[in-house]
């Protein structure tokens, strides 16, 4: 399975979308990811200034996109991910694959990566999934991280303390490069296995088999030892050095603000394998596709911890607002007056980056921002229904927290109807349905 089967099937459907205008890398084309505003549409740019390349965007823009690429509904979604969480399958490892057609010297200049904002130290990778081994072969890991273009064949990476960054950090102490493979343009599975909290030691392309019906293949790569999937667009083997390091930043994170600039490991590229007609994969710092990737198995460990808490959570979601990291909205069936301050505690230890949680009742839709805020206004009061919990661990994205240590105050509101008070004060006024009335309507609005 591929990147190309799922295009193939959402072209089908018209959702997607060409940009048949001539666009420069510098700028043009994230500004038209960012203010294009159908989320549910995948760009594809024919017509990239100086290259022959094009461009795809926003492959998993909406949820209903990534459920599409799942073979699942949004009903559903968080029970397929822990499936896959639970129950990793070993992907097969093919003698080779498409990503193989052109196997050549690399040049990071031929590759048509998007400087994104104004303030960008550069242009970025943001769409890269990244492979590696320690050294005894023990221990896998795929990730998402950005890559600044240093040169030709240079790159810097940001490495957070999390799994690639122990992984580099074993190798340094051996005394040696990390090696690793590049892949951009694969299959929204393998983004989202890239992207979920499993525990070190688990390969994410084992939970992307899973997610795939066991249809993942890989190919080893020429330079380096580490793999790749088999029908990815385009692959860069690179090593991560033990010695060198450059400025990073600034550049654009899932906030909407500007990263800071700090020393960063380099990437060494020593080989370059794609398709003959390669799609590059772009990817909008701070979109709706980073929020999602990022966010989406997040939702899924708080619907979770949740879910032991309660009997029935409805929905969870990490608002556009809160950048898809820093605010949830979770909606519950309650039991007894307490079970909303209960969810709200699970909610954040489930996801320690949480700063502000809302609880509500089924009624109310969690995506729609409107109908939040009415049960606030209508359900909750302050000096009964909050929860304020001081000085605890957070997330160094938030600009107003403590950078260094991540430390903040966070804040839980539960807006669900209190069983003490009269259910019909809290209950949302309806009309029966009227079909002539229906009909008028249409009319009136030309359907």
């Amino acid at each position: 399975m591929s990147l190309r089967v799922f295009l193939k099937n959402m072209k089908k459907q018209g959702k997607v979308k060409h940009v048949k205008h001539e666009v420069s890398t510098e700028f043009e084309v994230s500004y038209i990811m960012k203010n294009f505003g159908n989320q549910d549409s995948i760009l594809l740019f024919d017509n990239i200034r100086g290259y022959d390349t094009k461009i795809v965007a926003n492959v998993c823009g909406s949820r209903g996109n990534i459920c599409q690429a799942l073979g699942t509904t949004k009903e559903r979604l968080y029970e397929k991910l822990f499936e896959a969480w639970r129950l990793p399958q070993r992907a097969k490892i093919a003698a080779s694959g498409s990503v193989k057609e052109v196997v050549e010297k690399p040049d990071l200049m031929k590759i048509p990566v998007l400087r994104h904002f104004e303030k960008d130290a550069g242009p970025y990778l943001t769409s890269a999934v990244i492979h590696a081994k320690s050294n005894d072969g023990n221990v896998e890991n795929v990730s998402v991280h950005r890559l600044l273009v240093l040169d030709r064949n240079h790159l810097a990476i940001r490495l957070v303390p999390r799994h690639l960054f122990q992984l580099w950090k074993m190798a340094k102490a051996e005394g040696v490069d990390l090696d690793v493979s590049i892949s951009v343009g694969v299959h929204p599975a393998v983004l989202i296995a890239a992207s979920s909290p499993i525990p070190f030691g688990v390969c994410e392309f084992d939970v992307a088999n899973v997610l795939m019906g066991n249809n993942l293949r890989l190919v080893e790569c020429e330079h380096v030892n580490a793999c790749a999937p088999a029908e990815a667009e385009l692959v860069l083997e690179g090593k991560i050095s033990a010695t060198k390091e450059v400025d990073e930043g600034p550049f654009v994170d899932i906030t909407g603000t500007y990263d800071i600039c700090r020393k960063q490991p380099v990437v060494e590229i020593v080989g370059m394998m794609h398709r003959q007609d390669y799609m590059y994969q772009a990817l909008l710092p701070s979109g709706s596709e980073h929020r999602l990737l990022m966010g989406l198995p997040h939702e899924a460990l708080i619907w979770d911890s949740v879910s032991k808490v309660v009997p029935k959570v409805h929905a969870v979601n990490l608002s556009a607002g809160g950048s898809g990291w820093l605010h949830a909205v979770i909606s519950i069936d309650k039991q007894v007056d307490g079970d909303g301050k209960n969810v709200l505690l699970a909610a954040f230890a489930a996801h320690p980056s949480l700063k502000h949680a809302v609880v509500v009742d089924s009624d109310i839709d969690v995506f729609n921002a409107s109908e939040v805020e009415w049960a606030i206004a209508t359900r909750f009061q302050a000096s009964e229904d909050l929860v304020v919990i001081n000085n605890v661990r957070g997330s160094t994205l938030d600009s107003s927290a403590d950078q260094e240590t991540g430390l903040t105050t966070k804040v839980g509101v539960d807006a669900t109807r209190p069983f003490a008070k009269p259910r019909e004060k809290f209950e949302k006024a309806s009309i029966p349905p009227c079909k002539g009335a229906e009909g008028i309507i249409k009319k009136m609005l030309n359907v």
